[in-house]
């Protein structure tokens, strides 16, 4: 596998427009999925938000079973069960569109990502047999059982048990799962309990003796989907309900929770546009001093920095489904594949991180401007943008909090180094020598130049991490503080880097002037405003591992990794925000 397309191995090679899968490249299949997703949620869900919210009877259940009659409940299930074996790429239109049902895309993306996955990837073929047509039709609902009161980011501190019982037939379990989604209703629980000690996952049905459901969670946000604790005492599981292996649940738990980053980015990505949607409408209609508010500079900055971002995070999601496609391609998910599966699945958990990490925070950045536009009114229930508020903050706490996604990216790539999977230190160690080299080229112009600025940066982050790695040794990997300026380098080079390649490629697609303008303006804007950071989390970075005159020399060969050419940043943020409130919307969509 080249260096491109194997897990973290965009920090160490250069990579090209033709190696990333852009969403300008969907075929017809894709966006005629789209729009029938699209039309489901804007006319069956979106008029009962209200309902959704207030929790009506029923009304959830019967949704996802539409869904479900439809086929988007089934996507990523094999046709042999029931579902359509869709592409990744279809997973990602489909997530995006889900979004316009509020708290309807919460329960949605529980069911078909962490609820159903597990048996998909890591289930027996009997197991699949059984459970995925029902899964699929939405006749089951699924939940994923993890959390526990003690334990939400450290899972394998969970303390629920399973215990052989004496005729070797059943699994006896006991326990509190927290914070459970879907479980009001759900008939499928995905429970992780420990078996001797050791974490293992077992299919848990719902009217299975000693399983009960705890009362509703009164939620901040996402108030339409159910949230309970699912309390086991002394339940039985038959024996051939374990998910993969025994002791081994830890296998499926941190690669399910892999993909479900990844699809909770792809739902990020489509509330920033909603939220840019609502946000530029309203300005668009409110008046002050007898000016519209898309009239006003300081809102028009405000449209445009959203864009950028919300381009930036939707080109890294629609990146990461084609290493994704491409790793996964030649799987065969009707056997028993969980080895594969599991390999395909970890290859690529530091871009799943970071899609995460990327999308979520550009949701909160568009729904937080978005409340600052509409002003006292985005305060007001009434409005849309109210909720979405609400509903946002959730993400950067599903699937892993951002702390904790933040430091898998670099904690990963520090175990490859040491593995040989990665050869980031020699990469650090030629940076280095480089540098002293003098050997550094020019940076070029345009769309080349942003490119050849990307490879700078990823310079930057090596000499910061090869550095550190040097300097701290051993207690590198229990310094958070340096471990998060390290990951925060690598979240600004993959957003940069994938909204340049997408610019580069798209100047080659049938697309309009328009377009490939506005992707180029929000690649460039987002480039360098990548940059400011990367440069400032490196110093932080070189500051706190080297000192006296070696730090001088090093931050000397820094400056020269994150010099750039002066940019008209307000130009940029002027023309985009144009595109935006010309459209009414992200320009692109």
């Amino acid at each position: 596998m080249e260096l491109a397309s194997k897990g973290g191995g965009f920090l160490l090679t250069e990579v090209t427009p033709d190696q990333v899968f852009v969403p300008e490249e969907l075929n017809e299949d894709h966006l005629q999925l789209k729009r029938m997703a699209h039309n489901f949620v804007e006319n069956e869900i979106a008029p009962k938000i209200e309902q959704l919210e207030e929790k009506q009877a029923g009304l959830m259940r019967g949704l996802l079973q539409q869904a479900g009659e439809l086929g988007l409940l089934g996507l990523e299930v094999p046709e042999e069960f029931g579902g359509s074996g869709m592409d990744k790429f279809s997973t990602v239109v489909v997530g995006e569109e889900v979004p316009r049902g509020a708290s309807f895309a919460v329960s949605y993306a529980a069911h078909t990502g962490i609820g159903s996955l597990p048996i998909v990837y890591f289930g027996t073929p009997e197991q699949k047999a059984k459970y995925l047509p029902g899964l699929a039709s939405g006749e089951k609902i699924a939940a994923y059982c993890l959390t526990e009161p003690g334990s939400g980011s450290d899972a394998l501190g969970a303390k629920a048990t399973a215990v052989l019982n004496a005729e070797g037939t059943h699994y006896i379990l006991n326990g509190t799962k927290q914070f459970i989604t879907n479980a009001g209703f759900a008939d499928v629980f995905l429970v992780y309990a420990k078996v001797e000690g050791k974490l293992t996952n077992f299919i848990v049905e719902r009217d299975y003796p000693g399983v009960t459901i705890g009362p509703e969670e009164n939620k901040m946000g996402i108030k339409g989907s159910s949230t309970c604790q699912v309390i086991l005492e002394d339940a039985k599981v038959p024996v051939e309900n374990v998910v993969g292996e025994i002791g081994r649940g830890h296998v499926v738990a941190f690669n399910i929770l892999n993909v479900g980053r990844f699809k909770l980015a792809a739902a990020a990505i489509g509330s920033a546009q909603l939220a840019l949607e609502v946000s530029v409408k309203y300005a668009g209609e409110r008046k002050q001093f007898g000016t519209p508010l898309t009239g006003f500079g300081a809102i028009q900055t405000k449209l445009a920095e959203v864009a950028a971002q919300s381009y930036l995070a939707e080109s890294v999601v629609y990146r990461t489904a084609g290493l994704m496609e491409e790793g996964f391609h030649g799987l065969d998910l009707t056997g028993d594949c969980r080895k594969e599966a599991g390999k395909a699945l970890e290859e690529f958990a530091i871009e799943c991180s970071l899609n995460k990490v990327i999308a979520s925070e550009v949701l909160d950045l568009a729904v937080d401007e978005g409340v600052q536009i509409h002003g006292g009114y985005g305060f007001i229930h009434e409005y849309p943008i109210e909720r979405m508020y609400r509903d946002s903050r959730i993400n950067r706490l599903f699937e892993g909090t951002n702390e904790i996604n933040r430091l898998i990216v670099p904690g990963t790539l520090l175990k490859r180094a040491l593995t040989g999977e990665l050869p980031l230190l020699a990469a650090a160690k030629a940076v280095s020598k480089e540098l002293l080299s003098g050997g550094l080229s020019s940076e070029g112009e345009g769309l080349e130049g942003l490119l050849h600025m990307t490879q700078k940066a990823k310079k930057a982050f090596l000499l910061a991490a090869g550095v550190a790695a040097q300097n701290l040794g051993n207690d590198l990997k229990d310094n958070q503080y340096v471990l998060l300026g390290l990951a925060e380098m690598v979240l600004q080079i993959y957003a940069m880097e994938s909204g340049v390649l997408r610019a580069l490629k798209v100047q080659e697609l049938d697309v309009s002037e328009e377009h490939k303008q506005f992707v180029e303006k929000a690649a460039t804007l987002g480039a360098f405003e990548a940059m400011n950071v990367i440069e400032q989390q490196a110093k932080e970075v070189l500051c706190a591992a080297e000192k006296g005159d070696s730090l001088s020399t090093i931050l000397a060969g820094l400056r020269k990794l994150v010099r750039r050419p002066n940019t008209d940043m307000i130009e940029l943020r002027q023309e985009l925000a144009k595109a935006v409130i010309a459209k009414e919307k992200y320009p692109i969509r």
